[in-house]
């Protein structure tokens, strides 16, 4: 398999700070769709821990690095960056990942 076919997938981990769980979710989910519309964009998706209310992980792909150094610079993603001081509790935490399985197969 060739690592430059590869999309490149992280998650993002965002902690609230006290009372303001739900600005943050609202910030959050306001990246959703203009994200998803961006070339390159192949998975934006948005979790909260079930055991742990506030703490938010971000799931996302992108074709390559240029992809997601354009997404970092766009318009909805400085508005996040702008309020991300106030609404973490500590920096945002982005890890990179690299597939060990093949990818679900879509059900019919």
């Amino acid at each position: 398999m060739n690592t430059q076919d590869l999309p490149l997938v992280s998650l993002a981990i965002l902690k609230a700070k006290p009372g303001q769980a739900a600005a943050l979710k609202e910030a959050l989910l306001a990246l959703i769709e203009p994200t998803r519309a961006e070339p390159g964009n192949r998975d934006y998706m948005l979790f909260e821990r079930s055991d742990e209310p506030g703490t938010f992980y971000m799931r996302e792909a992108f074709d390559h690095q240029q992809a997601l150094d354009t997404h970092l610079a766009t318009d909805h993603f400085q508005r996040f960056a702008e309020q991300a001081g106030q609404l973490l509790a500590e920096p945002l935490q982005l890890i990179f990942l690299d597939p060990v399985s093949s990818a679900v197969a879509p059900h019919p």
